[in-house]
């Protein structure tokens, strides 16, 4: 559908070593950049699974795309969004301005604007984080997550996390709270990609209020060195963040 749309002339997919040209005499102006199922791993025990995408623009007075279109940083997008496939069908937009949900309505075949001007709380009380890589965690966020845990600190934060990113990002959208996926000593880079996971659901926080950052700088400040880029992610309830955040600096220093 996207190849035939005569708006596209370059795909990114998770599922593919290399980028998608279109042909050239169907190619339009936009790249798309998608991880088309998102949680697969979780399909056989029927949890929530989803849809990422982010979408740039072609760089202005180039004749015919390049691989410097696809590598351009998630403030560049002109759409992001995400659909989630759970209990209804949801998909996130936003456009660069507001951030919408539609909720799909089976008897009309359509999505139905349900969600108005989403907005993530300022903090919320939730943390979600693998914690099986916690041996694996740098010693700030073995002390943030701990600190969430302790009841010296006042009322613990509940820990949910799914395993699938779009459910564990839609609720942090929701509810509130911070969704961390950090490098390890295993994964010192991260394992999220850059292009079609950690930017689209930034784009999305971000508009909604919240941050996005891999410990140092804004996720959508980043600039893509390649297609399939991993990088370490902490996004949700700004103020929640930026805990985490100064802990991070408090151990770099």
């Amino acid at each position: 559908m996207l190849s035939s749309s005569f708006t596209t002339c370059m795909l990114i997919s998770e599922e593919n070593e290399s980028v998608i040209e279109i042909e050239t005499e169907k190619q339009g102006k936009y790249i798309v950049c998608f991880d088309p199922l998102d949680g697969s791993s979780n399909i056989d025990c029927l949890v929530s699974i989803g849809s990422i995408f982010g979408i740039y623009k072609k760089i202005e007075g180039k004749s015919s795309p390049t691989l410097q279109d696809a590598l351009q940083p998630g403030n560049k997008m002109v759409a992001a969004g995400y659909a989630l496939y759970g209990s209804a069908t949801m998909m996130v937009l936003s456009i660069g301005g507001a951030v919408n949900g539609f909720t799909l309505d089976p008897a009309i075949g359509e999505f139905v604007l349900t969600d108005i001007d989403i907005k993530v709380p300022k903090r919320g009380n939730i943390i979600s984080i693998n914690e099986g890589y916690s041996y694996m965690w740098d010693e700030a966020i073995k002390e943030y997550v701990n600190s969430k845990k302790d009841p010296k600190n006042g009322k613990p934060y509940g820990a949910r996390y799914v395993g699938s990113m779009v459910a564990d990002v839609h609720r942090t959208l929701k509810y509130g709270g911070i969704f961390m996926y950090p490098a390890t000593y295993a994964s010192p880079k991260g394992k999220l990609r850059l292009l079609y996971e950690c930017c689209p659901v930034a784009y999305i926080l971000t508009h909604a209020d919240g941050l996005a950052s891999n410990g140092a700088t804004p996720i959508l400040d980043i600039v893509p060195e390649s297609i399939h880029q991993r990088s370490p992610i902490f996004l949700g309830s700004r103020d929640d963040v930026e805990d985490v955040l100064l802990l991070i600096k408090k151990y770099r220093k």
